[in-house]
């Protein structure tokens, strides 16, 4: 691990991966910030004993460079980049609907890209990253790549044209089962319980079947059917669910999310 890697606008996520890396063994001396406000960087300088840097030193010095600002700010961040960022330097983009194409489009011809779907369980060492390589990116650099977005959870390769599927199903993936949870608290207020019990309840559960899920190598159905007892409340539950269409509804959710995914990638952001 003596390679220089540059976090570009590190925010929480970028933050996290920082502190990741540094858990895993990788010298914070290795690792350079930047950051829109001095004062974000001075606290990532105190927090975490990395070195801020502007844009232009990161691109210069880096041997990797990740580039983990908004989607919309891309395009800017790689008008300041490309003058200084030499065809060698590894560029891993964070940036949700964007193609590794965009990126060789404006920096140095065989410059590698690679292009990383991660979601906000990384804030907890928990994410799920999803790894592709642009057109000059090497099993080495999808290595590296693996190495350092391991430090906050798990990797998986797959073709480029598949990460609007899985930006679908993972990288907005968080955001379903909260809207679950939300939804069941509710529920359980209704049913007579105090919400911070209801929460706890409902928490719990969730981490532990997520566990199990993991763990036992038994599929979904199985886990379920090992609930489901002959006219019991688990299938009187199940069947409502299904009444209401809630497979359905998510299956057309998760659609919905991968087109505006294909849209963002294509360009139509309004």
């Amino acid at each position: 691990m003596t390679q220089k890697v540059a976090v570009l606008g590190t925010g929480k996520i970028g933050e996290a991966l920082v502190s990741g890396m540094i858990g895993s063994g990788w010298a914070p001396a290795d690792l350079l910030v930047t950051a829109r406000r001095r004062e974000r960087a001075d606290e990532l300088r105190a927090r975490h004993g990395v070195t801020p840097v502007t844009n232009a030193e990161a691109a210069k010095t880096a041997d990797t460079l990740i580039l983990t600002v908004k989607p919309q700010d891309m395009g800017t961040l790689l008008e300041e980049l490309a003058p200084h960022v030499p065809a060698d330097r590894l560029i891993i983009s964070g940036a949700a609907g964007i193609p590794t194409a965009f990126f060789e489009e404006r920096l140095a011809p065989g410059t590698p890209v690679v292009r990383v779907m991660t979601n906000t369980p990384a804030l907890v060492d928990e994410a799920m990253s999803v790894i592709s390589a642009g057109t000059h990116a090497t099993a080495d650099h999808l290595t590296h790549t693996e190495e350092i977005f391991g430090a906050v959870g798990k990797t998986l390769r797959v073709p480029e044209s598949q990460q609007d599927a899985c930006t679908a199903l993972s990288g907005s993936g968080p955001a379903y089962f909260f809207y679950l949870v939300e939804a069941m608290t509710d529920a359980g207020i209704l049913l007579g319980l105090p919400r911070d019990k209801a929460h706890d309840l409902i928490v719990q559960s969730a981490i532990g079947a997520a566990k199990m899920l993991r763990d036992s190598g038994e599929h979904p159905v199985r886990l379920r059917e090992n609930v489901t007892s002959p006219a019991g409340t688990t299938i009187n539950a199940i069947r409502e669910l299904e009444n209401h269409g809630v497979r359905a509804a998510l299956i057309a959710a998760l659609e919905a999310a991968r087109d505006r995914s294909r849209e963002l990638a294509s360009g139509t952001k309004d």
